[in-house]
This record gives structure tokens, sequence and C-alpha cells, in this order.
């Protein structure tokens, strides 16, 4: 959710498990509400998916810069996760998972969403980054 519109909803994403991080949820393109999301100049490179690119994403008044982060081209090994989409819980008004809102991971590196079913500790927070 995000400026009072829900901007995805999917039963067809991928959750991405990485060390000492919560699980990140990559939505489908077709499960994205593209209208409200336009593309960041900023870049970062993953070791394991490869390079990502940022989306900004505004409904109305409200605008977030890198609210979410795809990879257009990942390592073979992510292929399937392609132009597929992954929000920061933190940069937008609410995720969900099923029926219970996200905990958003600490930090402003990281975008895993917790839940009561996972438990850290997590990266994210001061002194935690080169765990």
């Amino acid at each position: 959710m995000f400026g009072g519109k829900i901007i995805a909803e999917t039963k067809q994403g991928y959750r991405v498990l990485e060390t000492s991080h919560p699980p990140v949820y990559y939505i489908p393109p077709a499960d994205v509400r593209c209208e409200y999301i336009t593309a960041n100049p900023g870049r970062s490179f993953c070791e394991f998916k490869g390079e990502a690119r940022y989306w900004t994403l505004e409904v109305g008044g409200s605008r977030c810069r890198q609210a979410a982060w795809s990879y257009v081209h990942p390592t073979p090994a992510f292929s399937a996760i392609s132009d597929y989409l992954a929000f920061y819980a933190s940069r937008v008004d609410s995720c969900w998972v099923g029926d219970e809102q996200v905990e958003p991971q600490v930090g402003d590196f990281y975008g895993g969403w917790i839940t009561s079913r996972v438990v850290g500790p997590f990266k994210g927070a001061p002194g935690t980054r080169g765990w």
C-alpha cells in the first residue's frame, strides 16, 4: 500500500532468503500497478543476484524514491526473478503477507519483510552490516 492505493498484490511471487536476512518478496510486473512506478537512475550490485535497478513510486502527491528494486539481468541462479519488483516495507505505507502486516527490516540497505513466523537476529541495525 502507498498513498491509499494497493500497488501490488500477488500469489505468483518469489520469496528469497539470504544469509542473516528476513525474506524478500519479488512480485511479477503483471501484478504491480506500473502506472505508479518510474525507473530511478540508482543502481547497486549484489554478489549473488547481479546489478539492481531502482524504482520511484508516486501516487497523487505522495512520492518515494527507491521504493522498489529489480534485476533486469540477474545471475543464472536467480533468473526466475528477472524484472520482478521487490518493495522496501520501510518506504511504503504497509506491506502484508496474507493477513499479517510485516515489520520492515531495520536500516536503509536491506529490504526484508519480518512476520511473526520469522525470527532474527537480522542484518540492518548499526554494527550488523558486516555479518
